[in-house]
C-alpha cells in the first residue's frame, strides 16, 4: 500500500462513515485488501505519524486538548489522520490553521478534546479481522525524527504559545 492508497482509505471511510467513525470505518475497509496490503498500511500510517511527529503540532495539540501528553500526541495525531490528507498537510505547514477546522472551533467551544487511539490501530484491526492473526511483528518500524529545539518550551506559557500560535490560543482562552 503506498501513502495515496492510504488517503483514499481514509477519505472512504470519512464519507460512508462520517467524522466521529473513520477509524473503524477504514479498518472494515482495509479488511478486504490482500493480508500484504493491510500490513504495508501500518508502514505507511506510522511513516504519517513520524511526519507529523513535530513540535509546533504538539503545541497545537496542547492547546487544543488543554494539555498533552506523548500518548495524547499520539492520540491527537490519530484524530489528525482520520480528518484526510488535506487538512494533515494543511496542520503541518501550519498547526495554527487548525483553528479554522469545525471540529477544533467545537472543541473549543464545547470544552471537548480531540483524540483517535483507535486510528493507529487501523491496520492491525483490519488484519486481524480479516486472518484471525495479529498483525506481523516486522511488517513495519517506528523511526521518529528529533523534535525542533526551537519548539522545546513549556506550552503552558501562554505568552510563548499564544505568540507562536496566535489562532488557537485565542480561541481556547475564549472558551
Amino acid at each position: 500500500m503506498d501513502t495515496q492508497t492510504f488517503w483514499k482509505l481514509i477519505e472512504t471511510a470519512r464519507a460512508e462513515a462520517g467524522p466521529d467513525h473513520v477509524a473503524p470505518r477504514a479498518a472494515q475497509l482495509l479488511a478486504r485488501f490482500p493480508a500484504a496490503e493491510m500490513a504495508a498500511a501500518q508502514q505507511v500510517l506510522w511513516d504519517l505519524l513520524a511526519e507529523s511527529y513535530r513540535g509546533p503540532l504538539w503545541a497545537a495539540a496542547y492547546v487544543i486538548n488543554g494539555g498533552c501528553s506523548d500518548d495524547g500526541f499520539d492520540y491527537f495525531r490519530g484524530w489528525l489522520l482520520t480528518q484526510g490528507e488535506a487538512v494533515f498537510t494543511r496542520a503541518l505547514a501550519d498547526p495554527d490553521s487548525l483553528a479554522d477546522h469545525p471540529a477544533v472551533r467545537e472543541a473549543a467551544a464545547e470544552g471537548l478534546e480531540l483524540w483517535d487511539e483507535a486510528a493507529l490501530s487501523i491496520a492491525w484491526t483490519a488484519y486481524e479481522s480479516a486472518t484471525g492473526h495479529a498483525l506481523p511483528a516486522d511488517s513495519f518500524t517506528i523511526s521518529y525524527p528529533p523534535l525542533d529545539p526551537a519548539w522545546d518550551f513549556d506550552f503552558d506559557d501562554t505568552a510563548e504559545t499564544g505568540a507562536r500560535l496566535p489562532r488557537l490560543s485565542a480561541l481556547f482562552a475564549a472558551s
